[in-house]
């Protein structure tokens, strides 16, 4: 045997699931001699890339890793002060190695299947309940993207929910104090809604315009001032106006919620809760109102109902929300939520305790005063008169030039802006901190920082607020945030939650236009590096030189993938990429004197977000009719484009087809489109049967949005966080959004669309890594490989299920649709079906999406053959024990289907009333002795829980009971 010094495997072959001799038995199985082949009988000749994709040479783990050292060295962390709604923190260790850096937590989906997700959902409850105690509010959401997209639901909630004396009422005030970023999104959402966005000071607000329907306040404000706004809010209640709070959360520790005040909403960010900054995010945002207003609150709600035995059990509450039911009706998609980051912050309150945070926040407010007395010794004034933890200092121009440079040559950044010096203290500052920020104030003075004594500044220090802004109500006195405070206890209750959850790391999760691949450990390290965690989004560029060379080449791949001529990184979700693309097109017709165009067509099998942002880009939805093939029925999309011509906007289409199907005619759909005045968005779920193969661009697409989530290999996280960069055409290109601090976007930038100028930039070096490791070759051939693996489970189920469409020469894209609806015939349901897959260890396909009664089924790249193997295996036996039924062996209403999934409890039990054998239930086939996976519950009652909403923590003397159950 001849050494090899060098050995090195490419990362595709760790990536991709498949061994060159799985790869021949498969496609042996689906009757084709290669690759290739299986690949013209997929993807139309017509659309096919002509020449390879122009990105870098794939790199190995070890080589990329040592290289992006570098590359993150480049980012340079100093002291941030600038505050902001952006603040560093200290991530307790336990949270971070067993939450954030754990596949078990980052790898699982949105808990559609909620029996095997009761750990994340009861994290997530702990976040409502967290939420609800310290805003003082009766409902909260499971999350939402970021502080500014949290403010901008607000507005539309309240102007949706008018009263009837305001129903024509349009404007809603924003105070001048609230933080720019969120007021620059209120703009991009106000405009296409019909809301008259008014900025000012507050001694301009007049409560007693007919016109005003609400008013939003930051507390405490961008200046850091603390207001009392309790006669404010009584004043508004009288005049019928609705009041939202933008509110700190770690404040309310110490400060008066404003639930007490009367507010209608409170929102904000749980970043400080234990998150990074991660120049920007991912954090979740949190959204707490009134009971009232519970079937209009954006995104989800984690409830509480009943499993089959009358247990206590968690799932997504009020499930009619959902946009993929609404559809055009939706008001706000149920996509933005920020899951893993929510987990993190509930579990950083159930660490801390409530006591623990008030401690955390005294200290902020402590090192803010300290200073603040340090200051007057020099001379400064320091104008709050009540505050949290953001000082504002009185400056003339020569000391700001001055205390900049200083600032700077001690690594620290302060916020500025004319006259002022803003100081925001965090949970990661110390006394140290305090003592170079006298020295950098006292080098603009005559004086010594040597002559301010800090010592017995720091001995008298006490919270001191005017009348009734210090909060004197209780908070989190559930058991589950007084139980854990221990790391030991900690670690075993984040573990115990955890073992409640199927994940990746368990086995595939084939859900159709989901896209559940490896999310790679080479991938994942280095989004926990400081280098990228502890950078404010608005620190000086210079100090983020690693970050942009990340942005400009993560754009150019992006570009370069999707054919087209330039990219904003902005969108922090899929659905916002969507909202932003189409905002995009809007901005484009305007510039064109054509603002009146605003009608999308969309397909009636499109996605359920795409009618949904429309209708939040102030759109008008046509649906066009698909024919029995599945296809876009081209004559109807003619006849509606043409008797739209001169209102048309744009036309929504997935590619490949939500059926898995690439339609032939895309090219002629385009241009129908295009001869019409419209332009086209293509929904960008499906990348991951393109890339390499063909693109948006070469199919006449103007717009896309990418889930990097999905296709390049960021985490689903539970049900986020994600990122949805939008790719262009190059007429569009001066119109990709702005960040009011930042410079993005075009020349005719539209406005902001998320908070941070790069939205989640955080988790970019998670796709970077993936492209970086790949390469070309590596991308073409993962997207071969999900689509052999899709065409392999085909050509297996279709031998005892119906494939519901395929293209033209009888193949799938990357993902097929089975019919399950001829076993309605005995009373079996396709959500028996998934249920009944958790039994065998698997988490259920998309189910009755786009056809009620069928699954959709996406098995990716990643997954091996032996795997998929697995899955089929499961499915055919269930195929087997359906049959039981229609033979009539087996009852139809107590069988293995209706009564799955089966729980450790069950076949425990003393007494076994069921028509089956236990090993029958919970060992179906012989590889699930090996692996089995034990859900918590039974199946859950969803409707009951609807019926008696209940979105906080279970009481505690029953949560004690359910742990012994357990």
């Amino acid at each position: 045997m001849k050494i090899d010094l060098n050995p090195s495997v490419k990362f595709e072959n760790r990536h991709n699931g498949p061994s060159s001799q799985e790869v021949t038995e498969m496609l042996g199985k689906i009757g084709v001699s290669s690759v290739d082949e299986l690949i013209d009988q997929t993807i139309p000749k017509a659309i096919q890339l002509e020449k390879p994709l122009n990105l870098p040479t794939a790199k190995s783990e070890a080589a990329f890793l040592k290289d992006f050292r570098k590359l993150a060295s480049k980012n340079k962390i100093y002291k941030s002060f600038i505050g902001l709604g952006y603040y560093d923190t200290i991530v307790p260790g336990v949270i971070l190695r067993n939450v954030l850096e754990n596949p078990g937590w980052y790898t699982a989906y949105t808990p559609y299947q909620a029996e095997i997700a009761q750990g994340r959902l009861e994290a997530l409850v702990n976040f409502q309940t967290m939420v609800m105690d310290l805003t003082g509010m009766e409902l909260a959401n499971a999350s939402l993207l970021d502080e500014g997209t949290a403010a901008a639901e607000a507005m539309n909630m309240l102007f949706a929910t008018r009263p009837r004396e305001k129903k024509k009422a349009a404007k809603f005030f924003v105070d001048e104090k609230v933080f720019l970023q969120t007021r620059e999104i209120l703009k991009t959402r106000a405009l296409p809604v019909g809301v008259e966005l008014v900025q000012g000071p507050l001694s301009e607000l007049d409560l007693t315009d007919p016109e005003l329907y609400g008013v939003m306040l930051q507390y405490p404000n961008a200046d850091g001032e603390v207001i009392n706004y309790n006669s404010l809010v009584q004043t508004a209640i009288e005049n019928k106006v609705s009041t939202a709070f933008v509110a700190d959360l770690l404040s309310l520790t110490l400060l008066t919620p404003p639930g007490e005040m009367g507010a209608d909403v409170v929102v904000g960010t749980t970043q400080r809760f234990g998150v990074p900054m991660g120049f920007g995010g991912p954090h979740a945002a949190y959204y707490a109102t009134k009971e009232a207003y519970k079937r209009q609150v954006p995104g989800r709600i984690i409830g509480i109902s009943l499993d089959r035995d009358g247990n206590k059990a968690y799932r997504m509450a009020l499930q009619t929300r959902e946009q993929h039911i609404k559809r055009e009706r939706a008001t706000s998609n149920i996509c933005t939520a920020q899951v893993l980051l929510a987990v993190m912050a509930g579990m950083y309150g159930v660490y801390h305790g409530p006591k623990g945070l008030k401690d955390i926040a005294a200290k902020i407010h402590g090192l803010a005063k300290l200073t603040a007395k340090g200051l007057e010794k020099l001379g400064f004034a320091q104008e709050n008169k009540d505050y949290f933890d953001t000082l504002k200092i009185k400056v003339d121009d020569v000391q700001q030039s001055k205390i900049t440079a200083f600032a700077l040559s001690h690594e620290m950044n302060f916020r500025y802006e004319p006259g002022y010096v803003f100081l925001a203290f965090d949970e990661a500052k110390t006394i140290e901190d305090v003592e170079s920020i006298i020295e950098v104030f006292a080098r603009t003075t005559h004086m010594s920082a040597d002559e301010v004594d800090l010592a017995p500044l720091a001995e008298d220090l006490t919270f001191e607020v005017a009348e009734g802004l210090a909060r004197t109500s209780d908070y989190m006195d559930h058991m589950i945030f007084n139980a854990f405070h221990s790391e030991h206890e900690m670690l075993r209750y984040i573990k115990r939650l955890e073992n409640r959850d199927l994940s990746l790391v368990h086995s595939m999760i084939s859900l159709g236009s989901c896209t559940m691949k490896l999310n790679a450990t080479a991938e994942m390290i280095p989004v926990t590096w400081p280098e990228f965690g502890q950078l404010h989004p608005y620190a000086p560029q210079d100090q983020a030189a690693g970050y942009y060379e990340l942005f400009q080449d993560l754009r150019n791949w992006l570009t370069e993938i999707t054919g087209f001529a330039e990219t904003s990184l902005q969108p922090n979700s899929g659905a916002q990429g969507e909202f932003a693309g189409l905002m995009v097109i809007r901005a484009y017709h305007e510039s064109r004197g054509e603002s009146h165009r605003n009608i999308a067509l969309i397909p009636s099998s499109a996605h359920g977000t795409n009618p949904a942002s429309a209708v939040m880009a102030g759109m008008k939805v046509v649906i066009v009719k698909c024919d029995e093939l599945g296809n876009i029925d081209i004559e109807d999309l003619k006849a509606k484009a043409e008797k739209h011509k001169d209102n048309l906007s744009s036309f929504l289409v997935t590619y490949p087809s939500t059926h898995g199907v690439f339609e032939e005619a895309i090219r002629e759909m385009c241009q129908i489109i295009h001869d019409n005045g419209g332009q086209v968005y293509m929904d960008g779920a499906n990348m991951n049967a393109q890339v390499g193969l063909t693109s948006p661009g070469n199919i006449g697409a103007d717009v896309c949005h990418l889930n990097l989530h999905k296709t390049f290999c960021i985490p689903h996280g539970g049900g986020g966080p994600g990122m949805g960069p939008i790719c262009v055409a190059k007429h569009l290109e001066p119109f990709l959004p702005s960040n009011p601090i930042v410079k993005t976007g075009g020349q005719q930038a539209i406005t902001a669309i998320s908070a941070a100028p790069f939205g989640s930039a955080s988790i970019l070096p998670i796709s970077y890594a993936y492209i970086a490791m790949m390469g070309r070759n590596g991308l073409k051939h993962a997207t071969q490989t999900a689509i052999l693996n899709a065409n392999y489970i085909k050509a297996r189920l279709s031998e005892y299920f119906p494939i519901l469409y395929t293209g033209s020469q009888g193949r799938a894209a990357h993902e097929m649709i089975v019919d399950f609806r001829e076993f309605k015939a005995v009373d079996v349901e396709v959500e028996d079906i998934a249920k009944r897959l958790i039994d065998y260890g698997f988490h259920s396909p998309t189910v009755s999406f786009p056809v009620a009664g069928t699954m959709m089924i996406e098995p990716t790249e990643s997954e091996t053959k032996a795997e998929l193997d697995r899955f089929c295996d499961a499915l055919i036996s269930i195929r087997e024990e359906i049959r039981a039924i229609e033979e009539g062996k087996m009852d139809k209403e107590n069988n293995l289907l209706k009564n799955a999934p089966h729980t450790a409890n069950m076949v425990m039990s003393e007494t076994w009333d069921f028509p089956y054998s236990r090993e029958q239930a919970i060992y179906p086939l012989e590889y699930v002795r090996n692996s089995k996976f034990w859900p918590t519950v039974r199946r859950i009652d969803s409707a009951y829980g609807d019926r008696n909403l209940v979105c906080s923590c279970i009481p505690t003397e029953e949560y004690e009971q359910e742990e012994v159950v357990s």
